[in-house]
C-alpha cells in the first residue's frame, strides 16, 4: 500500500470515528425524550453499525501484511 493511499484511509477512517460517535450521541440523547420517533431511531442504530463495519473493513486494511 503506498503512503498517500493510507494516508488517505487513515483520514477516512477518522472521519468515520467521527460521525459514529455523533450519531451515538444523537441515539443517546433520542433514548433520554420522552416522545422520540421510533423508525428515526431505528435508522440512525443502522446506519452506526454500518459504520462501525466500515471502520472495521478500513482498520484491517490498515495492518500490514506480514509474511509467515
Amino acid at each position: 500500500m503506498h503512503e498517500n493511499e493510507m494516508v488517505n484511509l487513515k483520514q477516512w477512517l477518522e472521519l468515520l470515528r467521527l460521525e459514529h460517535r455523533d450519531i451515538d450521541g444523537v441515539i443517546g440523547h433520542m433514548h433520554q425524550e420522552q416522545s422520540h420517533n421510533q423508525l428515526l431511531l431505528c435508522r440512525m442504530k443502522k446506519r452506526k453499525l454500518a459504520i462501525k463495519d466500515q471502520i472495521s473493513q478500513l482498520e484491517s486494511r490498515l495492518i500490514p501484511d506480514l509474511d509467515a
